[in-house]
């Protein structure tokens, strides 16, 4: 099994015994697989159970591995899965530095700790805001922000649940941008779900759920 590789194996996703989903895909190092579909076609559900994140309601059988593990019955905190999300879900009661070291390995201390997370927001334009309150950010340093969390705790793949939707067209593309960049520079796996053919990555792949269900009927 290949190293920086996330494969899904014979997922079978069903809401209350009713089948939703089936899957079976292999995501390498770099590579973005964008999922679309419309609401309730089991997007956000796909990822909820890569992320062991999978509501009561549901039901899932299949094989997650990552990096040549099987992750499939770990806890959320042992799969080394960055989640990226519609909202950026800062903590207010943390400033900006502290947010982004929220998530941090832990081997990570001290001065060294302090300077990636300067590095990291000089890297986005926001070199001058460690102290700030999330509040007092517009949305696209909000989302700057989120995207820097993720990336410092060294995620082994991404996961993208309509991460741009909430954004103006041209924080939009600025955001893509990032996301991708990253995903590229830090090779890893990423899912993105999404509603928008625009946030489909040029040279990516892509899954329609709504056509793989018209070609089971």
């Amino acid at each position: 099994m290949n190293s920086g590789t996330l494969q899904i194996n014979a997922l079978q996703l069903s809401r209350q015994q009713q089948p939703l989903l089936s899957l079976s895909t292999e995501i390498h190092a770099g590579e973005v697989l964008t999922v679309m579909g419309p609401s309730g076609s089991g997007k956000s559900s796909l990822l909820n159970w890569l992320s062991g994140l999978l509501a009561p309601q549901f039901s899932a059988s299949g094989q997650i591995v990552l990096d040549g593990k099987d992750i499939t019955h770990l806890p959320p905190h042992q799969r080394h899965m960055g989640l990226l999300l519609q909202d950026p879900l800062l903590f207010p009661h943390l400033n900006v530095a502290e947010n982004i070291a929220f998530a941090m390995p832990k081997a990570i201390k001290g001065a060294q700790r302090q300077a990636q997370i300067l590095a990291a927001l000089d890297s986005v334009g926001l070199a001058d805001m460690a102290l700030r309150n999330p509040a007092s950010l517009s949305g696209g340093q909000q989302a700057r922000v989120a995207l820097l969390r993720v990336m410092l705790a060294q995620p082994k793949a991404l996961l993208l649940d309509e991460p741009f939707s909430k954004l103006d067209s041209r924080l939009r593309q600025e955001v893509r941008e990032l996301v991708f960049n990253f995903i590229q520079q830090a090779k890893i796996p990423a899912l993105l779900v999404t509603h928008d053919q625009a946030d489909v990555p040029a040279a990516g792949r892509l899954i329609n759920l709504a056509e793989m269900e018209a070609a089971t009927c």
